[in-house]
């Protein structure tokens, strides 16, 4: 069930005399914050697959016109996370097994491509603190069995990741993948095993792009994605989640 949700907050003008900013640029802060409150509650399963809303209703929802709305629902069209119905206002699309399979293949190949990139920069110790913070967290979050603190340095650590492989291109394209599976990964956190092999291949990463290890940097993460994506499939079959 979802909370009591605070509306999007207007571009404050400022106090300076003559300084407001112009029309255009109240409007795409307007686009961004409607683009960011609906995309993370679609992520979050707030508006799970099949919700369907009212453009006006919606827009009363976020405290925001129609137009701006409008151009932030196009941006979620883009990334195949919504449908813009005439007439019917939005509705949130779900994920196939198929999807999900196409997904995980595509972050497999550009997330192994990241890791090698890494391991090749051979980055210094302050640039791999954030890694093995986030493998910390998981081992500490695993000993106190809180899935949810550990599916959030999980992220941290596969963000921080493509943040260390230099190449923006590549970090932009896995971070649409990453949230379009974000969903699927919530929703069977506690149907999969306790993910311990996943934190103890975090750890051997951080250690082979220590080593400047290109080769197995790309297999270990390699590695990783595939056995995630043997599990999740399997739940998906197991309990027939034929759409997430």
């Amino acid at each position: 069930m979802a909370a009591a949700r605070a509306p999007v907050h207007r571009t404050p003008r400022s106090r300076a005399a003559g300084s407001a900013a112009p029309p255009s640029a109240v409007r795409t802060s307007l686009v961004d914050a409607a683009y960011e409150a609906v995309r993370q509650r679609i992520l979050d399963n707030v508006y799970p697959p099949g919700h369907q809303a009212l453009e006006q209703a919606l827009a009363e929802e976020l405290g925001i016109s129609r137009t701006p709305l409008r151009e932030a629902m196009i941006r979620l069209r883009n990334e195949g996370l919504v449908e813009i119905v005439p007439r019917h206002g939005v509705r949130v699309l779900p994920l196939s097994a198929t999807d999900m399979r196409e997904i995980y293949e595509t972050l497999t190949a550009l997330e192994s491509m990241a890791a090698e990139l890494a391991a090749r920069r051979r980055p210094g110790p302050d640039e791999l603190k954030p890694l093995e913070a986030a493998s910390r967290d998981m081992a500490r979050a695993l000993r106190a069995n809180d899935l949810d603190a550990w599916a959030e340095a999980d992220e941290r650590f596969h963000r921080t990741l493509i943040d260390l492989c230099g190449n923006r291109l590549l970090k932009q394209t896995v971070l649409n993948f990453w949230d379009r599976a974000h969903r699927a990964r919530m929703f069977t956190l506690r149907l999969r095993p306790k993910p311990v092999d996943s934190t103890e291949e975090h750890r051997e990463l951080v250690e082979r792009i220590r080593a400047g290890d290109a080769a197995g940097a790309f297999a270990c993460t390699r590695a990783h994605r595939e056995r995630g994506s043997r599990e999740l499939l399997a739940i998906i079959e197991r309990y027939r989640l034929h759409q997430l």
